[in-house]
């Protein structure tokens, strides 16, 4: 925050601080004491910052409320008095459907920006808001500053696509880049964080501040566009954006030009994100060394299953991976070892806890050669799930509390469309036949994936025309569940992209409850774009080696009016 706000100008400083696990934990917190449920790690750095940002007439917008944003507003408002700071602060509230959903430890809609417009509009200098989108916290400034409507929707559709580019902060500026081989260390160290200059029509420029780390190129910015998306319609409660008709242009350094974003209406309904106390879950690791792991794999195995069997009561879910990561004849015994990996679930404690312990450790003396273990397993740590309702929109209660305690009721537009699947768009011509080679598809490829509840994506896309026509025909679902064996018993939904030269891959519950049931070695899904581009396939010769295509320069006195 202090860096975003010394190393140069800003209009309005947004903070993302929710995630799917994050209402989970917070939900767990608001148990121990129903005042908490907000970040308190955004407390801790606005009593650095909030000064600053009020010399330099930044507003500051964040979701940081989490489960209570306005416990967090009175929170500000104190540590503002005791800095002596005179501060104007608003938050933003309705998301909470607790009462709808009472099995649920969470249940909260995903609000859109309006709330946060009428309360900058109404002169707040800080806005605090619970579960928004994280698109909100820039479509919400955007449409107090420039006066859109509910029915600007190509321009909303603009900001929403900014929004999902800041939203993962330094993943548009070289973090957690596919490509980032020939970037010196110096550059990728510390990137440093996005910024969005938004324009009237809805357009805007991805840069940085001069002189920070890292690094923003039409790669980078392509990357962040593909992250936790489905189809090219990509919906929320303001609109629905339009990912099919996005063009990126490299400005110049640091600087690209997202333009040409067109809207929808958004949905009649609102997603509302459940979390619920899944049960009690527990593991152990051992550490299989040297020869025959898997027979020793096979020996530990039945006899933990024996031990399990006679237990008093057996977990409900008992899971074994294998994970070879040992070679032969290693040079360390480290890299001489594999590791066995065993999770068990069960909705109540005690078949977790010294259950498994026993059946592990007492083992120790009379299992295979070289036993041992990462840890010993405890007692068994309570887990969540994650699941996706939907709420019509006129029956959620959007208020905007403004500075003064007015409170303001948000009216949701009528305006809504009901989602639809769009035609598959022309392919272009493949590529002429000629020679091949065996190869990693990273070597062409970029990727990126994550998690949306038990699913996940992985977008993938080509730097080049030719990389394109070859990757539209080769990398169809049947190629992709070749490439990831998890994926073929599920169901795999394929998205095309041209406009950015990317196909983006859904994966229907490959991450079982979500993040928090931790239901696999990846429970995020964060190295699945990395395990595919490490895939070997027939690549055509011609594109191996062959450097990405140059940058496309705009005219950079093209009239256009800017956040001033």
């Amino acid at each position: 925050m202090r860096d975003m706000l010394t190393d140069g100008p800003l209009d309005v400083l947004t903070g993302d601080y929710l995630a799917e696990l994050t209402m989970l934990i917070l939900g767990r917190d608001r148990l121990k004491d129903p005042a908490r449920g907000y970040a308190k790690t955004f407390l801790r750095q606005l009593e650095e910052c909030l000064g600053l940002a009020q010399e330099r007439g930044v507003k500051i917008v964040t979701n940081a409320g989490g489960l209570n944003p306005g416990g967090l507003a009175d929170a500000v408002r104190e540590l503002a008095g005791r800095l002596g700071v005179g501060v104007r602060v608003a938050h933003v509230e309705g998301d909470d459907l607790g009462q709808r959903f009472p099995d649920a430890l969470t249940a909260n809609a995903y609000l859109g920006g309006a709330g946060i417009a009428a309360c900058l509009r109404a002169g707040a200098d800080v806005v605090v808001t619970g579960r928004v989108t994280d698109a909100a916290l820039v479509t919400g400034p955007a449409a107090a500053h420039f006066g859109w409507g509910d029915g600007d929707h190509d321009r909303l559709a603009g900001a929403v696509v900014a929004g999902h580019i800041l939203e993962c902060g330094t993943q548009a500026t070289g973090g957690n880049y596919a490509f980032f081989g020939g970037r010196s260390q110096r550059e990728l160290l510390r990137p440093g964080f996005p910024i969005a200059e938004i324009h009237e029509d809805g357009s805007s420029v991805i840069t940085k501040h001069d002189g920070t780390g890292g690094f923003v190129d039409v790669g980078t910015v392509t990357a962040q566009l593909l992250y936790e998306t489905s189809g090219a319609r990509y919906t929320g409660p303001d609109v629905t954006a339009r990912l099919d008709t996005v063009a990126l242009t490299q400005e110049g350094p640091d600087r690209v030009r997202v333009a040409g974003v067109r809207g929808e209406a958004p949905p009649p309904t609102l997603k509302v994100g459940l979390n619920r106390l899944g049960g009690f879950r527990n593991e152990v690791v051992f550490v299989l060394t040297g020869l025959d792991v898997e027979a020793k794999a096979a020996l530990v195995r039945a006899q933990v299953e024996d031990a399990l069997g006679r237990a008093k009561s057996r977990p409900q879910e008992v899971r074994w991976e294998l994970v070879r990561a040992d070679r032969p004849d290693a040079p360390s015994e480290e890299t001489a070892s594999a590791l066995l990996r065993l999770v068990v679930r069960d909705p109540q404690q005690d078949p977790v806890g010294r259950a498994l312990s026993g059946a592990a450790i007492e083992l120790a003396l009379g299992s295979y050669p070289g036993f041992h273990v990462t840890a010993p397993p405890g007692k068994g740590a309570p887990y969540g799930v994650f699941e996706a309702a939907y709420a019509e929109r006129g029956t959620v209660d959007h208020v905007a509390v403004l500075p003064g305690g007015e409170r303001l009721p948000v009216q949701m537009s009528g305006d809504s469309r009901v989602l639809e699947d769009l035609d598959r768009p022309p392919l272009p011509e493949p590529l002429p036949q000629g020679p091949t080679r065996r190869a990693p598809l990273g070597l062409v490829a970029g990727a990126r994936s994550g998690d949306k509840g038990g699913d996940a994506n992985v977008g993938v896309w080509v730097r080049t025309d030719d990389a394109w026509r070859w990757l539209a025909h080769e990398l169809t679902v049947e190629r992709f569940r070749e490439l990831v064996p998890e994926a073929a018993e599920l169901t795999v939904m394929r998205h095309d992209l041209p406009n950015l030269r990317a196909l983006n891959f859904v994966i229907e519950g490959i991450l079982g409850a979500g993040v928090a049931s931790q239901a696999r070695f990846d429970p995020q899904a964060k190295g699945l774009g990395e395990w595919l581009r490490a895939r070997h396939l027939d690549i055509p010769a011609a594109l191996l080696d062959v450097p990405a295509a140059p940058l496309k320069a705009i005219d950079a006195n093209e009239p256009t009016e800017v956040l001033p």
